[in-house]
Protein backbone atom coordinates (compact mmCIF):
# COMPACT_ATOMS: atom_id res chain seq x y z
CA UNK A 1 0.00 0.00 0.00
CA UNK A 2 1.49 3.19 -1.41
CA UNK A 3 5.14 1.28 -0.64
CA UNK A 4 6.74 3.53 -3.49
CA UNK A 5 5.61 6.86 -1.76
CA UNK A 6 6.89 5.32 1.32
CA UNK A 7 10.18 4.61 0.65
CA UNK A 8 10.88 7.80 -1.01
CA UNK A 9 9.62 9.55 2.09
CA UNK A 10 11.77 7.77 4.35
CA UNK A 11 14.87 8.13 2.30
CA UNK A 12 14.24 11.61 2.56
CA UNK A 13 13.43 12.26 6.18
CA UNK A 14 16.38 9.67 7.06
CA UNK A 15 18.66 12.53 5.39
CA UNK A 16 16.78 15.06 7.61
CA UNK A 17 17.17 13.50 10.91
CA UNK A 18 20.94 13.23 10.37
CA UNK A 19 21.28 16.79 9.66
CA UNK A 20 23.31 18.27 12.87
CA UNK A 21 21.79 21.13 11.51
CA UNK A 22 19.27 22.83 9.70
CA UNK A 23 19.48 25.60 7.43
CA UNK A 24 16.99 26.75 5.19
CA UNK A 25 19.04 25.71 1.86
CA UNK A 26 18.72 21.76 3.37
CA UNK A 27 15.26 22.41 4.32
CA UNK A 28 14.65 23.56 0.54
CA UNK A 29 16.16 20.86 -0.85
CA UNK A 30 14.26 18.14 0.68
CA UNK A 31 11.01 19.79 0.80
CA UNK A 32 12.13 19.70 -3.39
CA UNK A 33 12.57 15.77 -3.13
CA UNK A 34 9.16 15.40 -1.24
CA UNK A 35 7.39 17.63 -3.91
CA UNK A 36 8.98 15.00 -6.33
CA UNK A 37 7.65 12.12 -4.10
CA UNK A 38 4.37 13.01 -4.18
CA UNK A 39 4.01 13.88 -8.23
CA UNK A 40 5.16 10.97 -8.59
CA UNK A 41 3.15 9.08 -6.68
CA UNK A 42 0.27 10.64 -8.56
CA UNK A 43 -1.01 13.11 -5.87
CA UNK A 44 -2.51 15.69 -7.66
CA UNK A 45 -0.22 18.62 -8.54
CA UNK A 46 -2.88 21.72 -6.28
CA UNK A 47 -2.62 19.12 -2.92
CA UNK A 48 1.08 19.31 -3.31
CA UNK A 49 1.92 22.60 -4.05
CA UNK A 50 -0.25 23.53 -0.88
CA UNK A 51 1.18 20.68 1.43
CA UNK A 52 4.97 21.81 0.45
CA UNK A 53 3.77 25.33 1.41
CA UNK A 54 2.58 24.25 4.85
CA UNK A 55 5.21 22.25 5.68
CA UNK A 56 8.05 24.79 4.46
CA UNK A 57 5.86 27.42 6.29
CA UNK A 58 6.65 25.58 9.45
CA UNK A 59 9.63 24.12 9.02
CA UNK A 60 11.36 27.42 8.95
CA UNK A 61 9.73 28.31 12.21
CA UNK A 62 12.14 30.01 14.59
CA UNK A 63 10.78 26.86 16.98
CA UNK A 64 12.27 24.58 14.26
CA UNK A 65 15.63 26.18 13.61
CA UNK A 66 16.29 26.50 17.41
CA UNK A 67 15.11 23.16 18.14
CA UNK A 68 17.72 20.31 19.87
CA UNK A 69 16.44 17.89 17.34
CA UNK A 70 15.33 19.64 14.19
CA UNK A 71 15.65 16.69 12.09
CA UNK A 72 12.93 14.96 14.16
CA UNK A 73 10.93 18.71 14.14
CA UNK A 74 10.80 18.50 10.61
CA UNK A 75 9.46 14.68 10.33
CA UNK A 76 6.72 15.78 13.04
CA UNK A 77 5.47 18.22 10.59
CA UNK A 78 5.86 16.16 7.97
CA UNK A 79 3.48 13.81 9.71
CA UNK A 80 1.04 16.42 10.58
CA UNK A 81 0.14 17.80 7.11
CA UNK A 82 -0.28 14.23 5.89
CA UNK A 83 -2.97 13.57 8.68
CA UNK A 84 -3.81 17.09 7.63
CA UNK A 85 -4.40 16.27 4.03
CA UNK A 86 -6.12 13.10 4.79
CA UNK A 87 -8.80 14.56 6.80
CA UNK A 88 -7.54 14.91 10.37
CA UNK A 89 -9.74 12.13 12.06
CA UNK A 90 -11.37 9.05 11.87
CA UNK A 91 -15.07 9.65 10.66
CA UNK A 92 -17.95 6.76 11.53
CA UNK A 93 -21.08 6.46 9.55
CA UNK A 94 -24.20 8.02 10.20
CA UNK A 95 -26.90 5.90 11.81
CA UNK A 96 -30.51 6.31 11.57
CA UNK A 97 -32.64 6.53 14.81
CA UNK A 98 -35.41 4.04 13.17
CA UNK A 99 -34.07 1.39 11.73
CA UNK A 100 -32.71 0.60 8.76
CA UNK A 101 -29.64 2.39 8.34
CA UNK A 102 -29.98 3.36 4.38
CA UNK A 103 -26.24 3.08 2.84
CA UNK A 104 -26.16 4.04 -1.12
CA UNK A 105 -22.71 2.89 -2.75
CA UNK A 106 -21.45 4.82 -6.27
CA UNK A 107 -18.56 5.03 -8.09
CA UNK A 108 -17.63 4.00 -11.29
CA UNK A 109 -18.01 0.46 -13.25
CA UNK A 110 -15.42 -1.59 -12.27
CA UNK A 111 -14.17 0.56 -9.31
CA UNK A 112 -14.97 -2.67 -6.78
CA UNK A 113 -18.58 -1.60 -5.49
CA UNK A 114 -20.58 -4.84 -5.54
CA UNK A 115 -17.20 -6.96 -3.82
CA UNK A 116 -17.08 -3.29 -1.18
CA UNK A 117 -20.62 -3.82 -0.36
CA UNK A 118 -20.10 -7.53 0.61
CA UNK A 119 -17.13 -6.40 2.98
CA UNK A 120 -19.24 -3.70 4.49
CA UNK A 121 -21.52 -6.05 5.24
CA UNK A 122 -19.38 -8.70 6.79
CA UNK A 123 -17.73 -5.95 8.37
CA UNK A 124 -21.01 -4.54 10.14
CA UNK A 125 -22.06 -7.29 11.08
CA UNK A 126 -18.78 -8.12 13.20
CA UNK A 127 -20.51 -4.83 14.71
CA UNK A 128 -23.29 -6.56 16.31
CA UNK A 129 -25.12 -5.10 13.17
CA UNK A 130 -28.10 -7.06 10.92
CA UNK A 131 -26.93 -5.79 7.45
CA UNK A 132 -28.94 -6.42 3.81
CA UNK A 133 -27.54 -6.04 0.81
CA UNK A 134 -29.29 -5.15 -2.01
CA UNK A 135 -28.49 -5.81 -5.74
CA UNK A 136 -30.00 -2.32 -7.36
CA UNK A 137 -27.47 -2.53 -10.52
CA UNK A 138 -29.90 -3.47 -13.27
CA UNK A 139 -27.59 -2.98 -15.85
CA UNK A 140 -24.43 -5.45 -15.72
CA UNK A 141 -24.99 -8.93 -16.17
CA UNK A 142 -24.55 -11.51 -13.70
CA UNK A 143 -24.12 -8.25 -10.83
CA UNK A 144 -26.97 -9.63 -8.70
CA UNK A 145 -26.33 -12.72 -8.99
CA UNK A 146 -22.89 -11.78 -7.65
CA UNK A 147 -24.05 -9.99 -4.89
CA UNK A 148 -26.42 -12.94 -4.05
CA UNK A 149 -23.05 -15.11 -3.66
CA UNK A 150 -21.39 -13.16 -1.86
CA UNK A 151 -24.29 -12.60 0.21
CA UNK A 152 -24.64 -17.02 0.70
CA UNK A 153 -20.42 -16.76 1.40
CA UNK A 154 -20.64 -14.44 4.39
CA UNK A 155 -24.48 -15.43 5.96
CA UNK A 156 -25.98 -12.24 5.03
CA UNK A 157 -29.58 -12.07 3.32
CA UNK A 158 -29.44 -10.12 -0.14
CA UNK A 159 -32.71 -8.42 -1.22
CA UNK A 160 -33.22 -8.76 -5.88
CA UNK A 161 -35.72 -8.76 -7.92
CA UNK A 162 -36.21 -9.37 -11.68
CA UNK A 163 -37.20 -5.44 -11.83
CA UNK A 164 -35.04 -3.63 -14.40
CA UNK A 165 -35.81 -0.68 -12.35
CA UNK A 166 -33.45 0.18 -9.87
CA UNK A 167 -35.71 2.49 -7.81
CA UNK A 168 -38.78 0.10 -7.34
CA UNK A 169 -36.39 -2.73 -5.85
CA UNK A 170 -34.27 -0.17 -3.68
CA UNK A 171 -38.10 1.01 -2.08
CA UNK A 172 -39.49 -2.79 -2.12
CA UNK A 173 -36.05 -3.71 -0.37
CA UNK A 174 -37.07 -1.31 2.68
CA UNK A 175 -40.23 -3.36 3.19
CA UNK A 176 -37.93 -6.85 3.06
CA UNK A 177 -35.34 -5.45 5.89
CA UNK A 178 -38.00 -4.28 8.47
CA UNK A 179 -39.41 -8.16 7.82
CA UNK A 180 -36.17 -9.67 8.60
CA UNK A 181 -35.17 -7.55 11.05
CA UNK A 182 -32.45 -6.04 9.22
CA UNK A 183 -30.76 -2.51 11.05
CA UNK A 184 -28.71 -1.72 7.64
CA UNK A 185 -29.81 -1.71 3.77
CA UNK A 186 -26.50 -1.33 1.53
CA UNK A 187 -27.86 -0.33 -1.61
CA UNK A 188 -25.47 -1.98 -4.51
CA UNK A 189 -26.15 0.84 -7.21
CA UNK A 190 -25.20 0.66 -10.85
CA UNK A 191 -21.58 2.12 -12.57
CA UNK A 192 -20.77 3.26 -15.47
CA UNK A 193 -17.02 3.07 -17.52
CA UNK A 194 -17.60 6.91 -17.95
CA UNK A 195 -20.00 9.55 -16.45
CA UNK A 196 -23.53 8.34 -17.96
CA UNK A 197 -26.21 10.92 -17.50
CA UNK A 198 -28.86 8.37 -17.40
CA UNK A 199 -27.30 6.72 -15.03
CA UNK A 200 -26.43 9.68 -12.70
CA UNK A 201 -30.72 10.57 -12.83
CA UNK A 202 -31.00 7.07 -11.74
CA UNK A 203 -29.13 7.53 -8.58
CA UNK A 204 -30.23 11.38 -8.14
CA UNK A 205 -33.76 9.19 -8.30
CA UNK A 206 -33.19 6.94 -5.66
CA UNK A 207 -31.55 9.87 -3.51
CA UNK A 208 -34.36 11.76 -3.44
CA UNK A 209 -37.07 8.94 -3.09
CA UNK A 210 -34.71 6.58 0.40
CA UNK A 211 -33.12 9.71 1.54
CA UNK A 212 -30.34 7.45 2.56
CA UNK A 213 -28.32 8.43 5.71
CA UNK A 214 -24.68 7.66 4.36
CA UNK A 215 -23.83 7.93 0.42
CA UNK A 216 -20.20 6.15 -0.17
CA UNK A 217 -17.80 6.94 -3.00
CA UNK A 218 -15.87 3.82 -4.41
CA UNK A 219 -13.01 4.92 -5.90
CA UNK A 220 -10.33 2.58 -7.43
CA UNK A 221 -7.12 3.23 -5.99
CA UNK A 222 -5.29 1.99 -8.85
CA UNK A 223 -6.88 4.48 -11.67
CA UNK A 224 -5.05 7.95 -10.71
CA UNK A 225 -6.05 11.31 -11.49
CA UNK A 226 -9.17 9.83 -13.19
CA UNK A 227 -10.38 8.55 -9.72
CA UNK A 228 -10.13 12.60 -8.51
CA UNK A 229 -12.25 13.44 -11.76
CA UNK A 230 -15.00 11.12 -11.18
CA UNK A 231 -15.46 11.61 -7.75
CA UNK A 232 -15.58 15.34 -8.11
CA UNK A 233 -18.39 14.96 -10.48
CA UNK A 234 -20.70 12.25 -8.67
CA UNK A 235 -20.01 14.94 -5.24
CA UNK A 236 -21.86 17.80 -7.83
CA UNK A 237 -24.39 15.42 -8.93
CA UNK A 238 -24.93 13.38 -5.27
CA UNK A 239 -23.01 14.95 -2.67
CA UNK A 240 -21.36 11.97 -1.25
CA UNK A 241 -20.76 11.81 2.34
CA UNK A 242 -17.55 9.49 2.22
CA UNK A 243 -14.99 8.19 0.25
CA UNK A 244 -14.01 4.23 -0.07
CA UNK A 245 -10.81 3.46 -2.01
CA UNK A 246 -10.57 -0.26 -2.90
CA UNK A 247 -7.07 -2.42 -4.61
CA UNK A 248 -5.39 -0.03 -2.06
CA UNK A 249 -3.47 -3.80 -1.75
CA UNK A 250 -1.69 -3.23 -5.46
CA UNK A 251 1.37 -2.29 -6.61
CA UNK A 252 -0.12 1.28 -8.48
CA UNK A 253 1.05 4.67 -7.34
CA UNK A 254 -2.17 5.17 -5.04
CA UNK A 255 -1.41 9.07 -4.81
CA UNK A 256 -4.22 9.98 -6.28
CA UNK A 257 -6.28 8.45 -3.29
CA UNK A 258 -4.52 11.07 -1.27
CA UNK A 259 -5.75 13.83 -3.19
CA UNK A 260 -9.63 12.67 -3.01
CA UNK A 261 -10.14 14.08 0.15
CA UNK A 262 -8.10 17.47 -0.88
CA UNK A 263 -10.25 17.99 -3.39
CA UNK A 264 -13.57 16.91 -2.22
CA UNK A 265 -13.44 17.74 1.31
CA UNK A 266 -15.15 14.42 2.00
CA UNK A 267 -13.20 12.19 4.51
CA UNK A 268 -11.75 8.82 3.22
CA UNK A 269 -13.96 6.04 5.84
CA UNK A 270 -13.36 2.64 4.30
CA UNK A 271 -10.17 1.06 2.61
CA UNK A 272 -10.41 -2.50 0.88
CA UNK A 273 -6.82 -3.66 1.27
CA UNK A 274 -6.99 -7.32 -0.31
CA UNK A 275 -9.12 -9.44 -2.26
CA UNK A 276 -11.11 -11.61 1.01
CA UNK A 277 -14.47 -10.49 2.41
CA UNK A 278 -12.83 -9.23 5.94
CA UNK A 279 -10.02 -7.01 3.68
CA UNK A 280 -11.74 -3.92 4.26
CA UNK A 281 -11.04 -1.59 7.78
CA UNK A 282 -11.95 1.93 8.44
CA UNK A 283 -9.93 4.58 7.56
CA UNK A 284 -7.75 6.27 10.08
CA UNK A 285 -5.71 9.38 8.70
CA UNK A 286 -3.39 8.84 11.49
CA UNK A 287 -2.33 5.44 11.60
CA UNK A 288 -2.31 6.06 7.18
CA UNK A 289 0.00 8.49 7.87
CA UNK A 290 2.27 6.47 10.21
CA UNK A 291 2.33 3.39 7.73
CA UNK A 292 3.03 6.15 4.86
CA UNK A 293 6.41 7.39 7.01
CA UNK A 294 7.44 3.85 7.88
CA UNK A 295 6.37 4.43 11.47
CA UNK A 296 4.13 1.26 11.25
CA UNK A 297 0.41 0.84 12.62
CA UNK A 298 0.49 -0.83 15.95
CA UNK A 299 -3.10 0.14 16.98
CA UNK A 300 -4.96 -1.54 13.73
CA UNK A 301 -2.32 -4.87 14.58
CA UNK A 302 -3.45 -4.67 18.57
CA UNK A 303 -7.48 -4.60 16.90
CA UNK A 304 -6.73 -7.12 14.33
CA UNK A 305 -5.62 -9.46 17.05
CA UNK A 306 -8.66 -8.46 19.10
CA UNK A 307 -10.98 -9.30 16.76
CA UNK A 308 -9.20 -12.68 15.30
CA UNK A 309 -7.91 -13.93 18.82
CA UNK A 310 -10.62 -16.55 20.81
CA UNK A 311 -8.84 -15.06 24.49
CA UNK A 312 -10.35 -18.54 26.12
CA UNK A 313 -7.68 -20.54 23.53
CA UNK A 314 -4.94 -17.66 24.60
CA UNK A 315 -5.38 -18.81 28.10
CA UNK A 316 -5.20 -22.54 27.83
CA UNK A 317 -2.64 -21.85 25.30
CA UNK A 318 -0.85 -19.66 28.14
CA UNK A 319 -1.17 -23.00 30.47
CA UNK A 320 -0.14 -25.22 28.62
CA UNK A 321 3.42 -23.04 27.49
CA UNK A 322 4.05 -23.04 31.17
CA UNK A 323 3.78 -26.90 31.61
CA UNK A 324 5.81 -27.48 28.39
CA UNK A 325 2.81 -29.13 26.73
CA UNK A 326 2.65 -27.25 23.80
CA UNK A 327 2.29 -29.40 20.59
CA UNK A 328 1.33 -29.46 16.75
CA UNK A 329 -2.33 -29.71 17.38
CA UNK A 330 -1.65 -26.36 19.53
CA UNK A 331 0.85 -24.91 16.69
CA UNK A 332 -2.11 -25.43 13.85
CA UNK A 333 -4.74 -23.77 16.22
CA UNK A 334 -2.17 -20.60 16.00
CA UNK A 335 -1.45 -20.48 12.53
CA UNK A 336 -5.72 -20.26 11.55
CA UNK A 337 -5.58 -17.66 14.19
CA UNK A 338 -2.90 -15.71 12.33
CA UNK A 339 -5.04 -16.37 9.08
CA UNK A 340 -8.07 -14.47 10.36
CA UNK A 341 -6.00 -11.40 10.85
CA UNK A 342 -5.71 -11.03 7.06
CA UNK A 343 -2.33 -11.29 4.02
CA UNK A 344 0.43 -11.92 6.31
CA UNK A 345 2.67 -9.13 4.68
CA UNK A 346 -0.51 -6.56 5.14
CA UNK A 347 0.36 -7.92 9.05
CA UNK A 348 3.90 -7.06 9.34
CA UNK A 349 3.59 -3.87 7.23
CA UNK A 350 1.99 -2.72 10.40
CA UNK A 351 4.91 -3.27 12.76
CA UNK A 352 7.36 -0.72 13.16
CA UNK A 353 10.48 -0.39 11.08
CA UNK A 354 9.20 -3.79 9.28
CA UNK A 355 7.56 -2.56 6.45
CA UNK A 356 10.93 -1.32 4.72
CA UNK A 357 12.69 -4.54 5.74
CA UNK A 358 9.99 -6.21 3.42
CA UNK A 359 10.06 -4.30 -0.02
CA UNK A 360 11.05 -6.22 -2.55
CA UNK A 361 10.67 -9.56 -0.72
CA UNK A 362 7.48 -11.80 -1.93
CA UNK A 363 5.64 -13.30 1.14
CA UNK A 364 3.17 -15.64 -0.15
CA UNK A 365 0.58 -16.79 2.09
CA UNK A 366 0.64 -20.14 0.42
CA UNK A 367 3.09 -21.64 2.64
CA UNK A 368 0.53 -21.89 5.25
CA UNK A 369 -0.91 -24.37 2.91
CA UNK A 370 1.74 -27.16 2.93
CA UNK A 371 1.97 -26.12 6.49
CA UNK A 372 -1.51 -27.10 7.22
CA UNK A 373 -1.72 -29.96 4.50
CA UNK A 374 1.41 -31.58 6.59
CA UNK A 375 -0.20 -31.22 9.86
CA UNK A 376 -3.53 -32.68 8.73
CA UNK A 377 -1.42 -36.08 6.98
CA UNK A 378 -0.79 -36.73 10.38
CA UNK A 379 -2.63 -38.94 13.48
CA UNK A 380 -3.77 -37.31 16.11
CA UNK A 381 -0.79 -39.20 18.42
CA UNK A 382 1.86 -37.73 16.48
CA UNK A 383 0.45 -34.46 16.37
CA UNK A 384 0.30 -34.62 20.29
CA UNK A 385 3.64 -36.42 20.54
CA UNK A 386 5.57 -35.09 17.66
CA UNK A 387 9.05 -36.72 18.90
CA UNK A 388 7.82 -40.57 17.42
CA UNK A 389 8.24 -38.89 14.06
CA UNK A 390 10.68 -41.63 12.72
CA UNK A 391 11.60 -41.68 9.28
CA UNK A 392 9.29 -43.73 7.66
CA UNK A 393 6.64 -41.73 9.58
CA UNK A 394 7.60 -38.38 7.98
CA UNK A 395 7.78 -40.26 4.51
CA UNK A 396 4.04 -41.27 5.03
CA UNK A 397 3.23 -37.55 6.02
CA UNK A 398 4.78 -36.17 3.18
CA UNK A 399 2.98 -38.57 0.48
CA UNK A 400 -0.59 -37.78 2.32
CA UNK A 401 0.32 -34.31 2.29
CA UNK A 402 1.61 -34.14 -1.43
CA UNK A 403 5.19 -32.47 -0.53
CA UNK A 404 8.28 -33.80 0.39
CA UNK A 405 10.40 -35.20 3.15
CA UNK A 406 12.59 -32.26 3.14
CA UNK A 407 9.42 -30.28 3.49
CA UNK A 408 8.39 -32.09 6.48
CA UNK A 409 11.88 -32.34 8.39
CA UNK A 410 11.84 -28.25 7.82
CA UNK A 411 8.42 -27.62 9.33
CA UNK A 412 9.63 -30.18 12.51
CA UNK A 413 12.75 -28.17 12.51
CA UNK A 414 10.74 -25.18 12.91
CA UNK A 415 8.78 -26.76 15.47
CA UNK A 416 11.75 -27.47 17.62
CA UNK A 417 12.90 -24.23 17.72
CA UNK A 418 9.74 -22.65 18.81
CA UNK A 419 9.53 -24.98 21.68
CA UNK A 420 13.75 -23.96 22.62
CA UNK A 421 11.80 -20.14 22.43
CA UNK A 422 9.27 -20.99 24.78
CA UNK A 423 11.27 -22.92 27.16
CA UNK A 424 13.13 -19.58 27.67
CA UNK A 425 9.79 -17.50 27.67
CA UNK A 426 8.85 -19.94 30.85
CA UNK A 427 11.35 -18.33 32.67
CA UNK A 428 10.20 -14.67 31.88
CA UNK A 429 6.93 -13.38 33.90
CA UNK A 430 3.64 -13.13 31.92
CA UNK A 431 2.20 -10.21 32.86
CA UNK A 432 -1.29 -10.33 34.64
CA UNK A 433 -4.35 -9.64 32.06
CA UNK A 434 -1.85 -9.68 29.32
CA UNK A 435 -2.86 -11.57 25.84
CA UNK A 436 -0.48 -13.97 24.92
CA UNK A 437 0.52 -13.25 21.22
CA UNK A 438 1.25 -15.41 18.75
CA UNK A 439 3.98 -17.12 17.53
CA UNK A 440 6.89 -16.32 14.39
CA UNK A 441 7.27 -19.33 12.20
Amino acid sequence: MLEDLSSKLESVLKKVRGQGKLTEKNIADSLKEIRRALLEADVNYKVVKNFITEVQEKALGEEVLRSITPGQQIVKIVYDELVQLMGESHTDMKTAGIPPTIVMICGLQGSGKTTFTGKLGNFLRKKGRRPMLVGADVYRPAAKKQLEMLGESIGIPVYTSPSNDALEICRASIKAAREKACDVLILDTAGRLHIDEDMMRELEQVKKELKPHEILFVADGMTGQDAVNAAKQFLDRLDFDGVVLTKMDGDARGGAALSIRAVTQRPIKFLSIGEKLDAVEAFHPDRMASRILGMGDVVSLVEKAQESIDLEQAQKLEKKIRKEQFNLEDFYEQLQQIKKMGPLEHILGMIPGVGKQLKGMQIDDRAFVHVEAIINSMTVKERHKPEILNGSRRRRIARGSGTTVQEVNQLMRQFGEMKKMMKRMKKMKFRKGSLPGTFPF
